[in-house]
């Protein structure tokens, strides 16, 4: 069966989501392999490494459950602060293209940012991209398409928002927005001219069901940049207490992405470091991407680490899906 649908897909098809069912309870061993073969004949050999900065911390009116930032719950993470200014994102982004990454994304926490803040940031963007030359990715929250036109004019090329996880599921993370609204974001992005990039959280008592139903709708949505995250339970959040996932069951879960999502950078994020070897099982089970450096309020994987890495699997930094 693992054999057929890899087929299937090799020669162009699509996979179901009963197809896709159907490799929840697949030898891991083979399916991972066959995997990671769709990856090697489909992408090639590039990978897609980006890093994130933290543009905006903390008081987010939101309730997402997994978020330390979320002002609902009592976390470690009591640092806030207003939008970065131009200096020191423009600093950071050399930083970042120098160790040789070459995408930066800029994280702001809240629903969304204002209009006089999309204008500020809007001034940042256009000088990292006049001063270091890198591709800039942003994620700002629920944005307007008229929004988007200006931060796509000031230079960034794509737009993040997580879908989280399914439409069942999505009630029992979030209350204080929905899933359409995530989905409106993301049309929103796509119609003023910027790739999209959507993905979620494993971990956080979904079934693998609601992983498909989430891919399947980012393939519908044309996602081709999905980040993949390993809840790491915060203390003080509502998920403080959930299990975190074996290695096994996040290398299934990037094995039936893949499948689903063949020409995708299929990206490990936030909770990486929990898998206890930097992802190199992912990798050779589908992913090709990551996010490098720090995460938002959480440790990450130094950019040299994962350069190393990269090397000693045979792969090369790229950029994909532009």
């Amino acid at each position: 069966m693992i054999k057929e649908l890899k087929e299937k897909v090799l020669k162009g098809g699509t996979i179901t989501k009963e197809e896709a069912m159907k490799l929840i309870t697949a030898p891991l061993k083979e399916l991972t392999e066959a995997a990671n073969e769709i990856r090697e004949k489909v992408c090639g050999q590039g990978f897609d490494l980006c890093t994130i900065v933290n543009g905006k911390c903390g008081k987010c009116s939101e309730d997402c459950k997994y978020c330390a930032q979320s002002a609902h719950y009592h976390t470690s993470c009591t640092e806030t602060y207003p939008l970065l200014p131009t200096s020191e994102l423009v600093a950071d982004a050399r930083h970042h293209k120098e160790q040789g990454v070459l995408r930066y994304s800029i994280v702001t926490s809240g629903r969304a940012l204002s209009d006089q803040e999309v204008d500020q940031i809007c001034a940042s963007i256009n000088a990292i991209k006049a001063q270091v030359g890198i591709e800039v990715c942003v994620s700002f929250g629920l944005l307007n398409e008229k929004q988007f036109k200006k931060i796509k004019a000031a230079g960034a090329s794509r737009v993040h928002c997580n879908l989280e996880s399914s439409r069942r599921y999505f009630p029992e993370i979030c209350t204080t927005h929905t899933y359409d609204e995530k989905i409106a974001t993301l049309k929103a992005a796509k119609a003023a001219g910027l790739s999209i990039c959507s993905g979620g959280i494993l971990g956080l008592g979904e079934t693998m069901e609601d992983r498909i139903d989430m891919v399947l709708t980012a393939r519908k949505l044309g996602v081709k940049s999905i980040p993949v995250n390993v809840l790491n339970p915060i203390k003080g959040t509502p998920y403080e207490h959930n299990k975190v996932l074996t290695r096994e069951e996040v290398c299934r879960t990037i094995a039936i992405f893949r499948f689903l999502l063949p020409d995708a950078s299929i990206r490990l994020a936030g909770g990486r470091g929990l898998l206890g070897d930097k992802g190199v099982s992912c990798f050779t089970s589908g992913a090709n991407a990551a996010i490098s450096g720090d995460m938002l309020t959480t440790a990450g994987i130094t950019v040299e680490t994962d350069l190393a890495l990269l090397k000693e699997l045979g792969m090369e930094v790229k950029l994909c899906h532009d």
